[in-house]
C-alpha cells in the first residue's frame, strides 16, 4: 500500500551528530516538526531553529514552500533565519578583516533567501551595508561581497530603490569610472547602476549625471565578455528612461563627447564612437557572443531604431518654408537648377516647372508635393531618407530620377512615392516604435558597421526597388506587387544575418525577380491549393480525422510536459518551474525546480496537482492576471503574446509564460481540447494544412493494383566487393 500523499520521508542533519531518517506529516505545523527534530537531539528553545534544504541553495523552509520537499529529500536543521540574520548583522562589523570577510562571505549567500533577508532588512541590514559602502574603507574582496549581498538582498524588491543617497550613487559611480578596479567588484557596481535606472526615474536622473560616456569606454574595450555585457545593460536602462527631449541633441550643443553625461548619451556622435568600440571589441572579438550578450546588442540595436520613432511620427507641414526647402533641395540635385528669381512675370511659368519637375520626381501631389509627406507613418523619416540618397549617393539617385522620366508615364517607377511607401515598409520590418522583447536576442550585426546604417540601409533598398521594378517590366497599376516581392527579397536577405551592408547588398543580387519566381514556384509545389469540388469535398471528409490527430499530439506533449521560466526583475538569475498532464488525462502536476532540466523530469518532484475537472477556462495575453501587475512586464508585447493562464475553483489561477510560440500553441491548444473547446491556434491551422495537403496527395497517388507493404523493406546485404567504385581522384 502506498504511504499517505501527506507523510514525506526525509533525511535530517544536524552539525556533529548522526543524520535521522524521518517521516514529516506535511499537516502537522511546521514549528511543531521543527520541536520535535530539536527534542531528538536534546536541543532547547526549538523556536531558534529552522529547516533547510541541504543543497547549495541553503534555502529556509517555510510554511509557504514546505510543499516543495520531496520524498529523498536532505534538510538540515540550523539557526533560524531570525537568529542567523542577528548573528551577520554584529558579525559584519567585526574590527577584524578575516572574521568580517567570512561574515560578508556567509551573508552573500544567506542573501539569496527571501525569508533570511526579509529578517536582515528588518534590522536595517540595507542602510547597514549601505554606509560600509559610503564610507570607502573596504576594498577588494570585502568591497565585492558587501555588494554582493546588497544586490542579492534588494533582488527580492522589498526595499524601494528610491530610498538611496546621492552619496552612495556616487560612490557606486565612482567604482565604475575607476579605470583599474577589481572585476568583481566593477561587475556588481554596473549590475547596482542599471537596476538603479531601471527601477526609479529620480535615480535616473543622478546615476546619468555620474556616469561619462568616456568613463564606459574602457569597460567595452577589455576582453572580459560579462562586464562588456553589464556595461552595455547600463547603457540601454539610460536609453530606455531617458526623457524624450534628451534622446537627441544638435551636434552643437555637446563639445566633449566623451564627457557628456550619459542624459546625452544619445547625441550622434557619442552614438558613433559607441558604435565603433562594440563592432570592434565585442562583435568582431574573436570571444564567441553569448545569449546575455546578444539580447544587449538586441535592446540597443531596437532602442536605436526607436528613435526614428519621432521623425516617422511627424507630419509635414505644407506651409514650413524650411521643410519645403528639402524638397526644392531634391530637385535642384536631380535636375541641376537653381531657384530663379521671385518676380511676378515669371510665377506662372515657374509654377508649371515646379509641377512638371515633381512629377518626374515621382511625387503624387505635383503642385505641392509636402502634402505627400503628412502621412504617417513614414511622415518626415521618408523625406530625411530621400535627401539623405540624393546627397550621399547622388549619382544612383540622379540615375533612377532620370531614368524613370524618360520613360511612359505607365512605365515609370516614382522614386517619391517608391521612397514613402519604402520608408514605411522598412519601419514595419524593424519594428520601429516597439519595446524590446524579454527574450529576443536577435540582432543584425550590419547596422554596427556604419555611423548612418538606417540611412544606407534605405539606399540600397530604393535601388533595390528600382531594379525589380524593371525587372518586373512593371507599370503604375503594379506598384503594391513591386512592393511585395521587394519585401520579400529585403527579408530574405535579412534572414541570414549579413555582417555588413556590404553582405547585405551581395545576398539581395542573388535574390532577383527571377529568383524569388523560382522560389515561390517551389514553395506553391509543396503546398498545392487544389480547388475542384470533388476535392474540397475530400479535404472535408478528411478534417476531422487530421483534427484529432492533432489533439492527440497536443495532448501527449502536455503529458511529456514543459519547463516554465520564472520571470524576475533580473534576467540573469532565472527560476523555473515544470508542468505535465497525467498520462490519463485527468490531472495537471506541477512544482517548483532549481535548474532547467536536461532530461526527463522524475513524477514524484512534482508535488503539486490542478484536476482537470476544476478547470473552468483558459485565459490569455493581458487578461491574464499576472499580466496586469505592476512592472514592465505589461508593456512587453511578446511576453504578453506568451502569457496564458488556467482558471480553476475559487477563482484561483495558475499562471504561465511559455518559453517561446511554439509551446504557447502547443499549451493552449491542449489546454482547449481538455476543455472540448476548439483548438484555434496558429500552430493548429499550419499544422492542418501540412497534414491535410499530405494525407491528400496520398490519397490521390494512383496506386491502383499496387500493393503497399505494411513494413518497410529490408536493407539488401553489402556486396560481395566494391570493385565498381570508381575514385576519380
Amino acid at each position: 500500500m502506498p504511504p499517505p500523499a501527506d507523510i514525506v520521508k526525509v533525511a535530517i542533519e544536524w552539525p556533529g551528530a548522526f543524520p535521522k531518517l524521518m517521516e514529516i506529516d506535511q499537516k502537522k505545523p511546521l514549528s511543531a516538526i521543527i520541536k520535535e527534530v530539536c527534542e531528538g537531539w536534546s536541543l532547547g528553545n526549538h523556536e531558534n531553529f529552522a529547516l533547510q534544504i541541504a543543497d547549495s541553495t541553503n534555502f529556509y523552509i517555510t510554511e509557504k514552500n514546505r510543499n516543495d520537499i520531496k520524498n529523498g529529500s536532505i534538510l538540515r536543521l540550523t539557526t533560524s533565519p531570525y537568529q542567523t540574520a542577528v548573528q551577520l548583522h554584529e558579525r559584519i562589523q567585526s574590527s577584524s578583516m578575516d572574521a568580517k570577510l567570512e561574515a560578508l562571505k556567509d551573508l552573500a549567500n544567506a542573501s539569496r533567501d527571501i525569508t533570511f533577508a526579509q529578517e536582515f532588512i528588518n534590522l536595517d541590514g540595507i542602510s547597514l551595508l549601505t554606509q560600509m559602502v559610503e564610507s570607502g574603507t573596504d576594498f577588494g574582496d570585502l568591497l565585492s561581497f558587501t555588494l554582493t549581498a546588497f544586490v542579492e538582498l534588494m533582488d527580492h524588491g522589498i526595499v524601494s530603490w528610491d530610498t538611496f543617497s546621492v552619496a552612495f550613487i556616487k560612490k557606486i559611480a565612482s567604482y565604475v569610472n575607476k579605470s583599474a578596479m577589481d572585476t568583481a567588484v566593477l561587475q556588481r557596481s554596473l549590475a547596482i547602476l542599471e537596476s538603479m535606472v531601471l527601477n526609479s526615474q529620480d535615480l535616473y536622473h543622478k546615476v546619468a549625471q555620474e556616469i561619462t560616456i568616456g568613463q564606459l569606454i574602457p569597460h567595452l574595450q577589455g576582453t572580459d565578455q560579462d562586464i562588456q555585457t553589464y556595461t552595455i545593460a547600463v547603457i540601454n536602462a539610460l536609453f530606455l528612461k531617458a526623457p524624450e527631449e534628451k534622446r537627441q541633441f544638435d551636434d552643437e550643443h555637446i563639445v566633449d563627447i566623451l564627457n557628456c553625461p550619459l542624459t546625452e548619451m544619445s547625441h550622434i556622435l557619442a552614438q558613433k564612437q559607441l558604435r565603433s568600440i562594440i563592432l570592434t571589441n565585442v562583435i568582431r572579438s574573436p570571444t564567441p557572443i553569448n545569449d546575455e550578450m546578444s539580447h544587449q546588442l538586441y535592446v540597443l540595436q531596437v532602442l536605436t531604431f526607436n528613435l526614428l520613432e519621432d521623425r516617422m511620427m511627424t507630419k509635414m507641414d505644407p506651409q514650413d518654408q524650411a521643410q519645403r526647402d528639402i524638397i526644392f533641395e531634391l530637385r535642384r540635385i536631380a535636375f541641376d537648377v537653381e531657384c530663379e528669381p521671385n518676380n511676378g512675370s515669371s510665377m506662372e511659368k515657374r509654377k508649371s516647372m515646379y509641377t512638371r519637375d515633381y512629377k518626374k520626381l515621382g511625387f503624387i501631389n505635383h503642385v505641392n508635393p509636402a502634402v505627400d509627406f503628412t502621412q504617417i507613418p513614414p511622415g518626415m523619416l521618408a523625406l530625411d531618407n530621400m535627401l539623405y540618397f540624393a546627397r550621399h549617393h547622388q549619382d544612383a539617385y540622379i540615375r533612377i530620377v532620370l531614368e524613370n522620366s524618360s520613360r511612359e508615364d505607365k512605365h515609370e517607377c516614382p522614386f517619391g512615392r517608391s521612397s514613402i511607401e519604402l520608408t514605411k515598409m522598412l519601419c514595419e520590418i524593424l519594428k520601429v516604435g516597439e519595446l524590446p522583447s524579454e527574450n529576443c536576442h536577435d540582432f543584425h550585426p550590419m547596422f554596427f558597421t556604419h555611423d548612418r546604417s538606417i540611412e544606407e540601409f534605405f539606399c540600397i533598398c530604393i535601388q533595390l526597388l528600382n531594379k525589380t521594378w524593371k525587372e518586373m517590366r512593371a507599370t503604375s497599376e503594379d506598384f503594391n506587387k513591386v512592393m511585395q516581392v521587394v519585401r520579400e527579397q529585403i527579408m530574405r536577405a535579412l534572414t541570414v544575418k549579413p555582417n555588413s551592408l556590404d553582405q547585405f547588398k551581395s545576398r539581395l543580387q542573388n535574390l532577383s525577380y527571377t529568383e524569388i519566381l523560382k522560389i515561390r514556384q517551389s514553395e506553391r509545389m509543396n503546398q498545392e491549393d487544389f480547388q475542384s469540388r470533388p476535392i474540397l469535398e475530400l479535404r472535408e471528409k478528411i478534417q476531422p480525422e487530421i483534427m484529432e490527430l492533432i489533439k492527440q499530439q497536443r495532448l501527449n506533449r502536455l503529458c511529456e510536459g514543459t519547463c516554465f521560466r520564472k520571470i524576475s526583475s533580473r534576467r540573469r538569475q532565472d527560476k523555473f518551474w515544470y508542468c505535465r498532464l497525467s498520462p490519463n488525462h485527468k490531472v495537471l502536476h506541477y512544482g517548483d525546480l532549481e535548474e532547467s532540466p536536461q532530461g526527463e523530469v522524475p513524477h514524484d518532484s512534482l508535488q503539486d496537482k490542478l484536476p482537470v475537472a476544476d478547470i473552468k477556462a483558459v485565459i490569455t495575453g493581458k487578461d491574464c492576471p499576472h499580466m496586469k501587475e505592476k512592472g514592465a512586464l505589461k508593456q512587453n508585447k511578446e511576453v504578453l503574446e506568451l502569457a496564458f493562464s488556467v482558471l480553476y475553483e475559487s477563482d484561483e489561477y495558475l499562471n504561465f509564460i511559455a518559453p517561446d510560440k511554439h509551446e504557447y500553441c502547443v499549451w493552449t491548444d491542449g489546454l482547449n481540447a481538455l476543455l472540448g473547446k476548439e483548438m484555434t491556434s496558429d500552430y493548429t491551422k499550419s499544422d492542418m494544412e501540412t497534414l491535410l495537403s499530405m494525407e491528400m496527395k496520398l490519397r490521390l497517388l494512383d496506386l491502383e493494383n499496387i500493393q503497399i507493404p505494411e513494413a518497410p523493406p529490408p536493407i539488401p546485404k553489402e556486396p560481395s566487393n566494391y570493385d565498381f567504385v570508381y575514385d576519380c581522384n
